[in-house]
């Protein structure tokens, strides 16, 4: 990626977020860290021994966080380029009818909610600058196709998230704004690790470096291509066909 290249990164504080801001930076790119723990921020900027990095924590479901987030980044870089949207959270693994209104809400107003403010402000920023446009990427999940067992509110979030990167896709199109999306399948990180001690059958998981690789390609086409959806998983999860 060119050093003349800006991202923000949501969620850059721990696990996917982390690995692709570290790729991005890797890269030459000068990359915005941005999350709701100020530390874990400044630990990912520490991790990658180098290159420009700025850290502005923020709540994705605060509009005025993220607008602050998006000011910061263009007065810090002078533009945005590439948009990752990733910042998400879950609900505890209930029975459907046990789920709370307040876990759903808190799980929909981040994965989905915040997704689209930060996609509103990278609209407001990439439309208005010189050379005009730029990249985003939404991190969806096989999730939203595969659900797991007691997960109704990531899954709608992230079925949801298909919907807004169409959307997103086609509103931009004539601004030269290009949206894409990976599903990822159980990349290697904190998370996935307390999944698999506490399942009876863990599924098999891939390093999640790989999945910094993959964004950083999307990232990397040129304005006239784009890759509207990538799935990457481990190659012997049981996502596809029974047997």
């Amino acid at each position: 990626m060119s050093t003349s290249k800006v991202a923000i990164v949501t969620g850059a504080g721990s696990g996917i977020g982390r690995a692709v801001a570290l790729a991005f930076l890797a890269d030459g790119c000068r990359v915005v860290l941005s999350g709701r723990r100020q530390a874990a921020l400044e630990q990912t900027a520490a991790l990658a021994g180098g290159g420009e990095a700025l850290v502005v924590a923020a709540d994705v479901t605060d509009p005025a966080a993220v607008r602050n987030l998006f000011d910061r980044t263009v007065a810090a870089f002078g533009r945005l380029d590439v948009l990752f949207n990733n910042a998400g959270v879950n609900a505890p693994p209930v029975p459907l009818e046990d789920l709370s209104p307040q876990d759903w809400n808190t799980v929909i107003a981040t994965n989905l909610t915040g997704a689209f403010l930060c996609t509103r402000e990278a609209f407001r920023v990439m439309k208005s600058q010189q050379p005009r446009g730029g990249r985003i990427i939404n991190n969806g999940s096989i999730a939203a196709h595969s659900p797991r067992r007691n997960s109704a509110a990531y899954t709608a979030s992230k079925h949801a998230i298909t919907g807004l990167t169409k959307s997103t896709s086609l509103d931009g199109r004539e601004f030269d704004i290009a949206c894409g999306q990976i599903d990822i399948g159980n990349a290697r990180t904190e998370l996935a690790d307390r999944l698999a001690a506490s399942s009876a059958a863990p599924e098999p998981l891939m390093d999640v470096r790989l999945v910094g690789e993959a964004v950083l390609r999307m990232a990397n086409l040129p304005p006239e291509a784009n890759v509207l959806f990538m799935t990457v998983m481990a190659t012997k999860m049981p996502f596809v066909g029974r047997g």
